[in-house]
């Protein structure tokens, strides 16, 4: 696996957030940011893995890995997560915090989570948008697979 530097920071005198499976911040030296759009827990063929939360936690952190992987990365290049749940889903966060140790059980993402009055889907409870950072070496050696689309933008765009 490629290295960047990535630090997680957990001063004294705030809340222990590792114990919920993440980091009050993460601080990342070195790199190229990667955006990736909410995911959910559904399989490549838009399926929902399962009615309750855990699962969906599961396969939306697993999409994200998947996505990382295509651009020669994991999960430890992530270093920020935003949680969407569903309001009649927020009685359920430790099923959450569940997966989110077993995805990140070293050095935690910092983490965001907002209570939605819902998602896209009534069936989905829970959204995970993902920020991460690959080092130069996977991006420079050309091991990111776009999947045959890269779109190249220039000139000046006005809003």
């Amino acid at each position: 696996m490629k290295q960047i530097r990535r630090e997680a920071i957990n001063p004294p005198g705030l809340p222990n957030t590792l114990q919920y499976g993440f980091s009050q911040a993460v601080v990342v030296r070195g790199g190229h940011r990667v955006h990736l759009s909410g995911q959910v827990g559904v399989d490549a063929y838009e399926r929902l893995v399962g009615p309750d939360i855990e699962d969906q936690a599961f396969a939306a952190l697993d999409n994200i890995a998947s996505i990382l992987k295509s651009l020669g990365g994991d999960l430890a290049h992530v270093v920020m997560l935003r949680i969407y749940l569903a309001e009649f889903a927020r009685y359920d966060q430790e099923s959450v915090v569940k997966a989110l140790r077993a995805r990140f059980p070293v050095s935690p993402p910092a983490t965001s989570w907002v209570i939605v009055s819902g998602l896209s889907e009534p069936e989905w409870l829970i959204e995970i948008e993902a920020e991460a950072v690959l080092p130069e070496e996977i991006v420079s050696s050309g091991s990111v697979n776009s999947g045959g689309f890269v779109e190249s933008l220039s000139g000046s765009h006005q809003l």
